[in-house]
Formats: structure tokens, C-alpha cells, sequence
């Protein structure tokens, strides 16, 4: 049996949290939308093979009104045409950030937000990035569980937000 490290260990939990609130302000203070960050969200959970975050996450982006195709293609985006400039250049900076040892990657990313992103949002995507990568091993180490959700066929739903994000 695994620890919930964010039980055990509540204020650095707490602190991890308080974090994700300032990321979510300074991302939107830089005009990333809600749907730009939670499909940052979601491509890092899906590097990263968290399941907990991906649910979550999931869940976060069809309440912001996403497309199921969209949500679809997001593994592959790269070879699609359905997501804007702004989320090209931040799920390519996102992917950047979840990878550190690619440094071609991590160029090649900073070179294609350049024209399209401002410094604040570049900023903001990569912090995002950071954050949701800290959630995922946050969730990933303690094992958090998804479980079916009753009401939708289907479905899935974690546990209550008690044991991440």
C-alpha cells in the first residue's frame, strides 16, 4: 500500500497547491485561457501516465466546453489543424518542459511561441507545465485511484479533491 504523500505530508501539499492558484492567476493575467492551461493539463498528465490528473483534468476542460475530437487528437496534435497558434505554442513549450533533457526540443519550442506568445504568456505556460508535472508525481508516487463514475456511463471519476490538485 502506497502513502498519500499530500495526507502525510499536508503543508507541502498545501504550499504545492497555492502554487497551482498563483500559476492559474498569472496565466490568465497573461490572457492564456482556461481551456490553453487545461490542455496543458492534459498533455503533460498524458506524457506523464497519470492517470489521477488526466481524469481530473478530463473532467476541467469538457466543463470549459471542449470538443471530444479535440480532446481526441491531443496526444497527436502536432499532426492536426484544429488547435490555435496560442495552443501550439504553449503544448509545445509544455512538452518541452515535461522532457528538461531535449534542449533541441526546448529551443525549437521557444522559437515557434516567439511570434505568437507574449513573455508573460510564455512564462505562464511553462509554470503551468511545472506545476501540473509536480501533480502528476505527486498523484503517480502516492497511486491515487480513479474510479468508474456511477452516474455516467463510462465515465470516471477520482476521489473527492482531497488527494491532489
Amino acid at each position: 500500500m502506497r502513502i498519500f504523500i499530500d495526507k502525510q505530508s499536508p503543508k507541502a501539499f498545501h504550499a504545492l497547491r497555492q502554487t497551482a492558484e498563483a500559476v492559474r492567476t498569472v496565466a490568465a493575467e497573461a490572457g492564456l485561457d482556461r481551456t490553453a492551461v487545461e490542455l496543458i493539463n492534459l498533455r503533460v498528465s498524458q506524457i506523464n501516465g497519470c492517470a489521477y490528473c488526466l481524469d481530473i483534468h478530463t473532467r476541467a476542460v469538457l466543463r470549459a466546453g471542449e470538443s471530444a475530437q479535440r480532446l481526441g487528437v491531443l496526444a497527436a496534435w502536432r499532426d492536426t489543424e484544429v488547435f490555435s497558434a496560442t495552443e501550439r505554442a504553449a503544448l509545445a513549450l509544455a512538452e518541452a518542459t515535461t522532457d528538461p533533457t531535449g534542449s533541441v526540443a526546448q529551443q525549437s519550442a521557444y522559437e515557434a511561441a516567439r511570434p505568437v506568445l507574449t513573455d508573460d504568456q510564455i512564462s505562464a505556460a511553462i509554470w503551468v507545465a511545472v506545476t501540473i508535472n509536480a501533480f502528476n508525481r505527486v498523484s503517480i508516487m502516492s497511486k491515487h485511484p480513479v474510479r468508474a463514475n456511477r452516474d455516467a456511463p463510462g465515465g470516471t471519476q477520482g476521489p473527492e479533491q482531497t488527494s491532489a490538485e
